[in-house]
């Protein structure tokens, strides 16, 4: 069979896994819905329109996208509405980034209306993996690679573009406890900070390793030049609230776009909260929290979606921040925010995009 719209082929699956999967106990990123969408760029266009079972791909040792890096992607969420509708949460948005990253990584970009058909087919036949508990949803996953087999430092004149998903629970489980990077570097200006480029995570695995061997679950990134401005925190944008203020660093060369980080805070000024996009010095921010201003801080992302940080390790020293059920602020954000998502209030930004 054949989409009628974009000529996209279809072969299903013999067999549904989905039985096997607990969907009263998902953990993030290990199950995954059974099929896929699949297209390759060749000789300066996007073709071989397919969904197909998911399953390995079968590449040469040679393939270029394993050796130098032309690696790119996004992370976006279904969710399943209190009319059992499936809703996508600003999914336009996610697959313009991922042009963003292609156009900063020499990769070509890809129609953002092919993807939205593609994503359409792609749920409506793995419908049933959707959750229904307001605890979980289904992640997706795009992603795109250098498939030229060739070796040499070049941009490769052969890609592939997959998209798969799979029901998730919770990103973190547990309020996080993050350090502060003054050795390390994740991004510097002029590099790829900005792009969802799988160089980028690579890098800040073996920092993260070590704040983890010293009981953190995650770093707050500092600037590259002075380590004194606070820029990401892991797999996050970051938030402070100084006393009556959401305070976070504005985006740039090193720090991520987040599409949930840009809801937070048009949300919260439309809950009439003082936003605020400016530098803050970790120093600002150590003097805030032994002034009693610090009142909370919080991550924010598609996978993480808002995660409370309980401490701040900074120079040996953990600055242990209010309960969270005190943090009146973000549980107010994060309770409006998952209600959109699910249908619960109105979407008066045009958020969720229906799939059904």
């Amino acid at each position: 069979m054949e989409s009628e719209i974009m000529q996209i082929k279809v072969e299903r699956v013999a067999k549904t896994r989905i039985h096997d999967v607990d969907f009263g106990n998902i953990p993030f990123g290990r199950e995954f819905a059974d099929h896929m969408f699949v297209a390759d760029y060749a000789d300066g266009k996007w073709g071989g329109f397919r969904i197909e079972p998911y399953g390995k791909m079968m590449y040469t040792p040679a393939m270029l996208g394993l050796h130098y890096g032309q690696t790119i992607f996004e992370g976006m969420k279904a969710y399943r509405n209190t009319s059992g509708e499936v809703m996508m949460f600003r999914p336009t948005d996610n697959f313009k980034r991922l042009n963003v990253s292609a156009e900063r990584m020499c990769m070509p970009t890809i129609p953002v209306d092919l993807m939205m058909e593609a994503l359409r087919e792609l749920l409506k036949i793995d419908d049933a993996w959707v959750p229904t508990s307001t605890d979980s949803s289904l992640y997706i996953r795009p992603f795109m690679f250098a498939t030229d087999e060739f070796l040499g430092v070049k941009p490769s004149d052969k890609y592939r573009c997959v998209m798969f998903t799979g029901p998730v629970g919770p990103y973190y489980t547990t309020p996080l406890k993050v350090m502060v990077e003054d050795t390390y570097t994740r991004a510097v200006k002029g590099g790829t900070g900005s792009a969802k480029s799988g160089g980028n995570y690579g890098g800040a695995l073996y920092p993260t390793k070590l704040a983890q061997q010293k009981g953190y679950h995650q770093l707050l990134w500092t600037d590259a030049i002075e380590h004194k401005f606070i820029e990401e925190s892991g797999t996050m944008n970051v938030m402070f609230q100084i006393e009556g203020s959401l305070v976070t660093p504005p985006t740039g060369d090193t720090i991520l776009k987040g599409i949930t980080r840009d809801s937070v805070l048009k949300l919260a000024a439309d809950l009439g909260i003082d936003v605020q996009e400016r530098r803050i010095s970790i120093d600002e921010l150590k003097s805030a929290y032994d002034n009693g201003q610090l009142l909370d801080a919080f991550g924010v992302g598609t996978a993480a979606t808002i995660a409370p940080i309980e401490l701040i390790g900074y120079k040996g020293v953990d600055l242990i921040l209010p309960p969270i059920g005190q943090r009146k602020m973000s549980q107010l954000i994060s309770k409006e925010l998952t209600n959109i998502r699910y249908g619960k209030a109105v979407d008066k930004f045009g958020w969720m995009v229906s799939m059904n």
